[in-house]
C-alpha cells in the first residue's frame, strides 16, 4: 500500500496532501482532546499506534512502486474513532518513511489518505453496522464478528483507494483510469485478500486480550456493553 518516494507525479502528490491535511489536523485535535480529558487512555492509544506501526511495516512487494501488508488501523478506529486514527496513522507513516524507507515524504499525503483516513472510516462504519445487526447474539460473538469484519474490510478499503490513486496517476493507454484501476486491484488482491483475513483474526485476538487486561477502559470507551461485565459468584447465585 505504501506508494514509494517520488513515484507519483508532483501534481498528484500535492493534491493528495491537500485532501488529507484537514483530516489530519482534525485528528491531531481529537487525539489531544482524548489525552487531555482521559489521560488513562494513553496506554491504549500507545497500543493502537504500535499495532498499526508493526502490522503496516510487514511489507510484501506487490505492484511496482507499492507493496502489500496489513494496515492495523481497524483496532484504533474501533477503540477511539477514525479522527484519532488519522493522527496515529500519519505519525506511523511519517516514521516509516523516515526510518524504514517504507513509503516516502512526497507520497505521504496519498498514503495517509488511503491508510489513515479511508481505512479507519471503513473500519468504524463496518463495526457499527455489524454490531447493530448482531445485537441479539452473545456479546463476545457480536464484538468478535464486528472487529473481524471492521479490520478486514478496512484493509481491503485501503488497497482499493491505493489502486485508484495509482490508476489516476497512470491510466491505461486503451482502457483509461477504469481499466488501470481493475489491473492494479487485481494484482493487489492476490496478496491482500488473505492478508486482510489474517489481520481480522489477529485484531480479534488483540481485542480479547484487551478485554482481560483493560475491561473497565473498554466499557468506558463503549466498545464493550455494560451487560458484558463478568458477574461475581454471589451475583450468579442470586440470578
Amino acid at each position: 500500500m505504501h506508494i514509494a518516494e517520488g513515484f507519483l507525479p508532483p501534481v498528484h502528490a500535492v493534491a493528495w496532501t491537500a485532501v488529507s491535511a484537514p483530516f489530519v489536523i482534525h485528528g491531531v485535535r481529537s487525539l489531544t482532546t482524548t489525552i487531555r480529558t482521559n489521560p488513562e487512555s494513553k496506554l491504549l492509544l500507545g497500543a493502537a499506534g504500535a499495532f498499526c506501526f508493526v502490522l503496516s511495516a510487514l511489507k510484501i512487494p506487490s505492484v511496482s512502486g507499492s507493496s502489500s501488508h496489513p494496515t492495523g488501523t481497524g483496532l484504533g478506529a474501533v477503540l477511539f474513532r477514525p479522527p484519532v486514527m488519522a493522527a496515529l496513522g500519519t505519525i506511523t507513516l511519517l516514521f516509516q518513511a523516515l526510518l524504514l524507507a517504507h513509503g516516502g515524504l512526497t507520497t505521504l499525503g496519498a498514503n495517509v489518505f488511503s491508510l489513515a483516513i479511508v481505512g479507519p472510516w471503513v473500519a468504524y462504519g463496518v463495526y457499527r453496522l455489524v454490531r447493530g445487526l448482531t445485537r441479539a447474539l452473545p456479546e463476545h460473538t457480536s464484538l468478535g464478528l464486528a472487529v473481524f469484519f471492521a479490520a478486514s474490510l478496512a484493509s481491503l478499503g485501503t488497497y482499493s483507494v491505493t489502486s485508484l490513486q495509482l490508476a489516476l496517476a497512470f491510466p491505461d493507454a486503451q482502457s483509461g483510469v477504469l481499466g488501470s484501476f481493475v489491473k492494479f486491484g487485481a494484482i493487489f488482491s492476490v496478496t491482500q485478500i488473505p492478508l486482510a483475513i489474517i489481520e481480522g483474526l489477529v485484531t480479534v485476538i488483540i481485542v480479547r486480550l484487551l478485554i482481560k487486561a483493560s475491561r473497565s477502559e473498554l466499557l468506558r470507551l463503549g466498545v464493550l456493553r455494560t451487560a458484558a461485565a463478568p458477574t461475581t459468584p454471589v451475583e450468579r447465585k442470586a440470578v
